[in-house]
């Protein structure tokens, strides 16, 4: 079985990362405690619109890294955002959310709106060239790279949402498979409702 997904999780305060790969399983390792995180960007959306990162002042945003192949993560990771989106209700327009595709080569605006169409449709699919990908990912600390496999080829990477609050500054990660509970009180958080 191909390694397919890194799973990263800088935990705020503590400095912990956590990578989740399946010849190793859960590895925990102590690193310095990543500052920094966000920046500006500009890409396109899915629906063929422009998105910069300008327009999201003040505005708190979920960022997640990954792709339309992607086997078991990806899915899980926007079902499970999606049940977040409705369990918040009217609060949920007030925050919004993108899935970023870190596959140029595969991943169309119009595969990503099929892809999209599944989950909730508050979720934006920003696309851009390979150039522009890796530039939002390095300012986000986000891994990915494309592994080779005997059908073609898949990505490991970054399997966390990014929550982004008003001020443009990281608030805090939803983990991978992180129960319902603890996603929907970071999520009220970063909104700013109890």
């Amino acid at each position: 079985i191909a390694a397919w997904v890194t799973v990263a999780v800088p935990v705020l305060g503590a400095g912990a990362v956590s990578f989740a790969r399946p010849d190793l399983g859960m590895v925990s390792r102590q690193l310095p405690l990543a500052a920094g995180i966000g920046g500006p960007f500009e890409l396109a959306t899915h629906d063929g619109k422009r998105l910069s990162s300008a327009e999201l002042k003040g505005t708190p945003f979920a960022l997640f890294f990954g792709f339309t192949h992607c086997p078991d993560v990806c899915p899980t990771t926007m079902l499970e955002l999606s049940n977040a989106i409705k369990a918040l209700g009217p609060d949920a327009d007030r925050m919004r959310f993108f899935f970023v595709s870190v596959d140029t080569e595969r991943d169309t605006p119009e595969l990503l709106k099929l892809y999209l169409s599944n989950f909730d449709p508050r979720i934006t699919g920003p696309v851009g060239t390979p150039d522009e990908i890796a530039a939002v990912a390095k300012a986000y600390r986000a891994m990915y790279e494309k592994v080779p496999t005997k059908d073609g080829f898949t990505y490991n990477h970054t399997a966390l949402v990014y929550l982004m609050g008003r001020d443009g500054r990281l608030a805090g990660t939803i983990n991978y498979q992180e129960s319902a509970d603890p996603m929907l009180k970071k999520l009220r958080r970063v909104i700013g409702v109890s």
